[in-house]
């Protein structure tokens, strides 16, 4: 997808978002990251309609010494025990809530971070909570998005295939291609190639990683001696 796209006002103008199904999801953590691009998280306010699809995703599944979870249930991930598509949110650093979907059957623990939006409706609406005017820097980016869509703690549990103010939906526009590589800001598993992202598009949040390093040169056997 080109750099242009994000030039456009308001692309769902041109196709209906229709509301997805729990039974459409892929039943795990890794697939359902990578089937979750070019979906729509879309956010009906009193204000307006929030929409944006997905061009970036991070999969934390189960037992991810990076996720969470990882340490077992407290009180604050007790929603990412919940069926997938669930809405998980937790607040990162002090400063930014982070929105993720839920991605096992109930009792399992394991998330999908959403890092970028490519927005569709409500662009003014979100350059006013973003306090930004330029369109790249509405929700590129986990902390950006959830801050451009009103998404915070009271949304923490909400389930995204019911109806409701905040839902995931599903356009007829198909993605473009998509690559994957390691995720970003962790240091436990960083190795692990479970970002994924709509090549080209240019909401994409991390550039500087966007491809999986290359294996190790083997040394010759005179470089060993």
């Amino acid at each position: 997808m080109s750099a242009a796209r994000a030039t456009v006002k308001s692309p769902s103008a041109e196709f209906a978002i229709r509301p997805m199904q729990r039974s459409e999801l892929p039943s795990r953590t890794i697939t359902l990251a990578r089937f979750l691009i070019g979906k729509v998280i879309v956010h009906d306010l009193p204000a307006g309609r929030l929409s944006g699809r997905i061009v970036e995703t991070e999969a934390y599944p189960p037992g991810d010494p990076a996720g969470h979870h990882f340490r077992g249930p407290t009180p604050r991930i007790r929603s990412m025990y919940l069926a997938q598509g669930h809405v998980y949110v937790f607040f990162n650093y002090g400063a930014h809530f982070m929105l993720n979907v839920v991605s096992e059957p109930p009792g399992t623990a394991a998330a999908i971070l959403i890092r970028a939006l490519e927005p569709l409706d409500g662009i003014e609406l979100m350059q006013h909570h973003r306090g930004a005017t330029r369109l790249l820097d509405l929700t590129r980016g986990p902390g950006r998005l959830a801050a451009a869509f009103r998404i915070d703690r009271r949304h923490d549990g909400l389930d995204l295939c019911a109806p409701g103010p905040l839902w995931l939906g599903a356009i007829a526009a198909s993605a473009g291609a998509i690559a994957k590589t390691v995720r970003i800001g962790i240091t436990r598993a960083a190795e692990r190639p479970l970002r994924f992202y709509e090549r080209g598009n240019p909401f994409v949040s991390g550039p500087k990683r966007l491809l999986l390093p290359a294996p190790p040169r083997k040394k010759a056997s005179s470089e060993l001696k």
